[in-house]
């Protein structure tokens, strides 16, 4: 018992160091051939967008929104990509059958 005990204490420590990681790291998508660029956290918060003027028509407003979802859209698979390279193996130990639940980092609509 006492070794099961120190076995999910360990697994715990690393759950949240994998946590920290995620939150600190930074991923980018991109649409347009870099047009559109969005940086989103490993815990999938958007943290800057950068939009070249060459993708501003005035006139055309709908291919810039639909590059700039493009770019989020691109840089979240990055998140859940980096999330289940760092949460994956933990999911495993933890007895989860199809990897990690990663609904509650911060994903919208993934």
């Amino acid at each position: 018992m006492q070794q099961i005990m120190e076995q999910a204490q360990k697994m715990q420590q690393q759950l949240m160091t994998a946590q920290q990681e995620l939150a600190a790291a930074e991923v980018t998508g991109s649409a347009g051939g870099g047009l559109v660029t969005a940086v989103v956290s490993g815990a999938g918060e958007l943290k800057s967008m950068s939009i070249d003027p060459q993708a501003v028509d005035p006139e055309d407003t709908d291919t810039l929104s639909d590059l700039v979802v493009a770019a989020v859209r691109d840089a979240n698979r990055a998140a859940q990509e980096l999330q289940a390279e760092k949460m994956g193996p933990l999911a495993g130990a933890l007895g989860g059958a199809g990897g990690p639940d990663l609904g509650g980092l911060g994903l919208p609509g993934m």
